[in-house]
């Protein structure tokens, strides 16, 4: 990096902490810290946005469609039916009951362990979540550049800290109207400078010709098969229960639009989301698929991910993977003497390039370094370092970490918030003062945000990072939605039978993953938020009919809240 991308990369990271803090100071009642108050619906839209895209999403999503084509982006088809179920019946009801988090109406519709449930299952998933999300983007920055790791942890969530502890709610969502503007500036560039960087007489539609017969453009599958993990099924099914569950149910999102001004705004924001979600994500996973085009005419690394080649030289399996470079090598000097129109020799090529690509990551997991095997997540920030000019590369990082720290700031501002009036404040049996409450959340938000630095600090890359996010959510979400439909929907279900069924729902959604991954069973993690949902309202109903036969016979007492 040169003396420009420092300028550009500090000096965009110091404006958004100083905005932040600045703007929103002074924030002293609960209301103003904690709700925010009187949001205007494009500011909603906008901080939904930018809690959902963190850092992961423009680190993997690239290099998932760099390895995997457009198919990712069925992941998102179930989004804009859960933004029309959300502003029908979830925002009404919170706005009604005029609450600060989503789990105080468990307690007026069920009880209060019930509500303590809900606000425990998503503090533990939002908790790891937000560790994720700082540790992602250090883990790959420091590996590219050779930043120290934890240093680069404490750096993200330090500056993340400073303005949520600051300004609270509305320090989050000011300070995302001016992150998701640097996040789609920096991508639109790197989508143009790509474009300009192919040779003459090969433009956006011959690029799109040569993704499409490499099987990059493939964006609808319509099979049944679970061994895929994005169908259209999985998308439109799956992807609409965890959308309903995250946005409906987890503070994070909450949050965001419990700070509209009128039910009319909160529902318009999350409207104005779900319109421009899913066109946002195949815009970067084209980014992606223009990544894999450009490299058709450039050489690449056979693994994107620097350290590998590295460690395994010091390994016996050093002289097999210096074998398969040079094949790999061999083969891309025959790509880039191809002309445009040897579209069969290209895919012939291609197929044997990628089979190179899997044939290395075998060897480096049979080598069992400490490197990282699966590089998806160090394709697009690999390519960023190397081929993009001076300038570009510092605004690209500013990029990627004005994510991590809009996504963490979400996070901990939530967590801050379900822990403050979820578990402290209901439990106080002494009435505190708004300032009292004001510098516990602050305090709590703290306290979370070294929680989350910590477990950065040892955490472990397990695949690629957007897919391990959704993964830990879809474990949580399906339980926690089905709470909140019982709630909502089937008014003769009880407390007790919904707190059994949720605790019973729990251990099975958990078994039922441990199973996939271990290779017991084939079942792709967005099915999980179908199947807990289901599991939880059966299992709550099937005990309150249960508990409703014992009761007409007279043998047990109604359990009802």
């Amino acid at each position: 990096m040169q003396t420009l991308d420092w300028v550009i990369l500090l000096s965009t990271i110091a404006f958004i902490v100083g905005y932040g803090s600045w703007k929103t100071r002074g924030r002293k009642t609960v209301k103003e810290f904690i709700k925010g108050g009187d949001s205007k619906w494009w500011t909603i839209g906008l901080s939904v946005m930018a809690t959902q895209a963190s850092a992961i999403t423009f680190l993997s999503t690239p290099g998932q469609a760099f390895h995997s084509g457009m198919g990712f982006v069925q992941f998102y088809f179930g989004l804009p039916i859960a933004m029309v179920i959300i502003c029908m019946v979830f925002i009404p009801i919170y706005h009604k009951l005029n609450v600060y988090t989503a789990y105080e109406y468990l307690e007026q519709r069920f009880d209060l362990k019930t509500r303590t449930l809900a606000a425990v299952l998503f503090l533990v998933q939002r908790g790891l979540a937000a560790g994720i999300t700082i540790f992602a983007p250090a883990i790959v920055l420091s590996t590219i550049l050779g930043w120290d790791l934890k240093l680069l942890n404490l750096i993200i969530g330090t500056l993340v800290i400073i303005y949520t502890v600051s300004g609270g709610t509305t320090a989050v969502s000011v300070t995302q109207k001016q992150q998701m503007f640097v996040i789609m500036t920096g991508m639109f560039i790197a989508f143009f400078m790509i474009l300009d960087y192919l040779p003459e007489g090969v433009g956006f539609s011959e690029a799109i010709d040569i993704a499409a017969i490499n099987d990059k453009m493939k964006v609808l599958d319509f099979s049944f098969n679970l061994e895929n993990r994005y169908t259209f099924w999985s998308g439109i099914i799956g992807g609409s229960f965890l959308a309903l569950s995250y946005f409906g149910t987890d503070q994070s999102q909450v949050q965001r639009y419990l700070s509209g001004k009128s039910i009319k705004e909160s529902q318009l924001g999350l409207l104005f989301n779900g319109l421009l979600k899913v066109p946002m994500q195949f815009f970067i996973l084209l980014v992606g698929v223009m990544v894999f085009v450009f490299y058709q005419f450039s050489t690449s690394p056979i693994h994107f991910n620097p350290e590998v080649k590295e460690q395994i030289s010091a390994t016996q399996y050093a002289n097999e993977y210096q074998i398969l470079e040079q094949k790999h090598q061999a083969n891309q000097q025959q790509i880039l003497a191809l002309n445009t129109s040897d579209i069969n020799k290209r895919k012939e090529l291609n197929d044997l390039d990628k089979a190179y690509r899997l044939e290395a990551k075998e060897l480096i997991k049979k080598a069992n370094i400490t490197a990282e095997a699966n590089d998806k997540d160090y394709v697009f920030l690999h390519f960023i370092l190397t081929k993009l000019p001076v300038g570009l590369i510092g605004l690209l990082l500013a990029v990627i970490l004005s994510a991590a720290m809009s996504s963490t700031a979400s996070e901990l501002n939530a967590l801050a918030t379900t822990t403050t009036i979820d578990l402290y404040k209901r439990n106080q049996k002494n009435k505190k003062t708004d300032t009292h409450y004001v510098k516990a959340t602050k305090w709590f938000t703290f306290a979370w945000g070294v929680i989350a630095i910590l477990f950065a600090c040892f955490g472990t890359l397990v695949e690629n990072l957007i897919q391990l996010v959704n993964i830990i959510g879809s474990i949580f979400y399906g339980n926690i939605l089905g709470i909140f439909l019982l709630a909502f929907f089937f008014k003769f279900v009880k407390s007790k039978a919904v707190f059994i069924a949720a605790i019973i729902t729990q251990v099975i959604v958990i078994g039922l993953y441990l199973l996939d991954d271990n290779g017991t069973i084939s079942l792709p993690y967005l099915w999980l938020n179908l199947i807990g949902c289901v599991i939880v309202i059966f299992i709550a109903i099937i005990i309150q009919s249960f508990y409703k036969e014992n009761i007409s016979t007279g043998s047990i007492s109604d359990i009802g809240s």
